[in-house]
């Protein structure tokens, strides 16, 4: 069973940045298309940017521009670098995965953008 473990949030002023990062246990994960999906407080969990491999990447709208996805194959993990946070990015960040019919979560962390 195939476990994620998200690190890298916290409180940021608007405009700051912050760095996650998803690393996990199985290295079949660098052969699967990862997501990156964030849910605040009354709302819907939304998708926030996927990579598929190295070189195919996918934004909402809301942050592209802002955020970038990649992954680091050696050590299994993926990042969502998110440069000029505004206020409505504060969520519950997530990353999450699938292998067939199993999609795995991780746990998430908290990302606060507030002055």
């Amino acid at each position: 069973q195939m476990q994620l473990a998200e690190s890298g949030g916290g409180l940021v002023q608007p405009g700051g940045s912050l760095r996650l990062s998803c690393v996990a246990s199985d290295n079949i994960f660098n052969l699967l298309a990862v997501s990156w999906y964030r849910q605040a407080p009354g709302k819907q969990r939304e998708t926030v940017a996927t990579v598929i491999n190295h070189d195919v990447t996918e934004y909402a709208d809301s942050v592209q521009g802002r955020f970038t996805i990649s992954r680091d194959t050696a050590k299994t993990t993926v990042y969502l670098q998110m440069n000029n946070l505004k206020r409505e990015d504060t969520a519950v960040y997530y990353c999450s995965t699938s292998r067939g019919f199993q999609r795995y979560w991780g746990p998430g962390t908290q990302v606060t953008v507030s002055s």
